[in-house]
This record gives structure tokens, sequence and C-alpha cells, in this order.
């Protein structure tokens, strides 16, 4: 796997605007064709549950790009107990919502459809009011034109979230991010690394659960953060996530299948799916506020970012 050295800077434009820049350590810069295909890939995917591309730089030695600022830092951190925030059973669901639909975005309205490739609790952001928002394309890979179903491809990714299919076949789909989805949500649930000392939390949850008793039988897998008196529709999650990591992509749902469950599962939780913030809605398919349009002389950019204060994050 290819790992490309990056320092992450905050930022605040003329405007007042703050904003991440991620730079590119020298001797760790990307192929320039391949730098280009992401930011033309980012510079046309536009969502409430995506992370927003602000601007780029790709002049004399350097490779920066910059981001809409998102304060509420990634779900790892908040998981872990870092950020000092903690996630209850409902802003969980909140975040497994909301990401599932910067998914459905990506795989069923963005043409042609793009594999994310590296869905994993970093590499979700939260913003202000904890509204999940993908970040960090660099592995992402377009499936081709409209008709095409997959691609092959060298295999990137996460050790832990990894689809073991794409990992045996080289042949990349949508199936892919479906897998990495469901881990991700087996990590909402235990707090856990995917994988950590040699367990794999895909197959502790598995040989732990039993169906026959309450909460599957899980509670000594169950992050200690949660309330267990609270967290009502676990089982259905436990379900969603174990039909996310079936070995056969085939017999995967897909990301929108995956988002009318999470509904469901909100609604018999006592939340309304569809009074939550826009930022976790479907039908936000226009372009995010802050987006830039590029044009085509945007990569003749000189390199200068029109801000007046960048400070390591």
């Amino acid at each position: 796997m290819v790992i490309i050295h990056e320092q992450v800077y905050r930022g605040i434009l003329n405007d007042g605007h703050l904003v991440a820049v991620k730079r590119a350590q020298q001797g760790a810069m990307r192929d320039g064709q391949e730098f280009k295909n992401e930011v033309e890939l980012l510079s046309r995917v536009h969502h409430k549950n995506l992370v927003s591309l602000v601007g780029f730089c790709f002049d004399k030695g350097e490779q920066m790009l910059v981001y809409e600022y998102i304060p509420n830092g990634s779900l790892k951190d908040n998981l872990s107990g870092q950020s000092g925030v903690r996630l209850d059973w409902k802003r969980r669901l909140k975040v497994a919502l909301g990401t599932a639909k910067g998914l459905v975005y990506l795989h069923e309205l963005a043409n042609p459809a793009i594999v994310h490739r590296d869905v994993k609790s970093s590499n979700i952001l939260l913003d202000s009011h904890f509204n999940a928002k993908v970040s960090d394309f660099g592995l992402s890979k377009p499936l081709g034109d409209d008709k095409g179903t997959h691609v092959t491809t060298q295999v990137k990714g996460t050790m832990g979230y990894l689809d073991p299919e794409y990992y045996m076949t080289q042949q990349l789909t949508e199936k892919s991010d479906v897998y990495s989805f469901g881990v991700l949500l087996l990590e909402l649930i235990t707090g856990k690394k995917p994988l950590e000392k040699g367990r794999y939390v895909v197959r502790e949850v598995k040989l732990t659960m039993d169906r026959t008793k309450d909460l599957y039988g899980l509670h000594k897998l169950l992050d200690p953060a949660l309330r267990l008196e609270t967290i009502l529709g676990l089982e259905r999650f436990v379900d969603l996530a174990l039909h996310c990591v079936q070995d056969l992509g085939a017999d995967r749902p897909t990301m929108g299948q995956v988002v009318k469950e999470l509904e469901n599962i909100m609604d018999f939780a006592g939340m309304n799916p569809n009074t939550e913030p826009a930022s976790a809605s479907l039908s936000t398919e226009g372009t995010s506020r802050e987006h830039y349009t590029y044009g085509n002389e945007a990569f003749d950019y000189s390199g200068r970012l029109p801000s007046s204060r960048i400070e390591v994050k």
C-alpha cells in the first residue's frame, strides 16, 4: 500500500472562514496526474455528507488541498474519548445514517459512480451539530462509464476495513464500500478498533452473539460509554452490520437499502430521520454552499492560497 505523508493545517481565509489545509510533505508527493485526478473528482461531488473541497495548490513542488473546516474532528477520535465528547446511541445512529447517505450519493447519484475505497472512522468527520461528513478521497475510484459495475485495480485500503472479496479478486465494486461500512457499524457499537492485537471485531461479534438473548448477548463487547437501557434497535443494527460484511459482495445490501434500514431503526429508537438536519438528507443533491466550481483553467492555479493565517491543526 502507498503511504502518503501529509500535514493538516487550520487556515483562515480573508473573509473569516476557517478551512483545513492538507499539505503533502516534501519527498512524499504523489504523481501529478494522480493529484489532478483527485482534484477533478472532488470538484464534482457535492453533498452535505461529503467534505467540500474549497481550493487546491499544485505548483513548484507544493501539493495542497483546501477543505471546509470540520470542528468536531473524526469519528475515531470521538469514539476513543480523545475529543472529550460522549457519543450516545442516538448520536451514533445519526452518524451512521449521515455516512450512509454520503456513500449513496457516491454510488448512485455521481456519474460515473465512485467507490470511496477507504471508509473508516478516521475518515468520517463530525461538524458542529455532529452531522457526519465523509472525507479523504485519495484512494477513491470512478467505476468508468455509467454502465460500469466494477473496475480491476491494485488493492488499496485499510486493513480491518478491507473487503476480503476485493482483496482476493482485485475487482472493485460499490459493495467494497458496503463491507467497510459494515465494519464501521460494529465499531460504533463496540468502540473498538476493527483490528487490534490479533482480534477482529467482525469475527468477535459473530462468535459471541446469541440471537436468543437480550442484546444478542453482546453485553461484554459493547462500548461502556453506551447506557444499555437506551440502545433501542441494537439487534437490528447488528443484523444490518453483519449483512454488510457478508463474504460475497452479491449477498450484501446496496447503500440505498442500508439507508432505508437505518431510518427504520431510528424510527424504532424514537427518532424521526426525516426531521434530522438537511445534511442527513438524500434530497441534498445540489452544490454545497461553500463549494467553488472549477473551470478547466483551474489547474493553472499559481499556488497562492487566499488565507491570512495558517497554523498546524
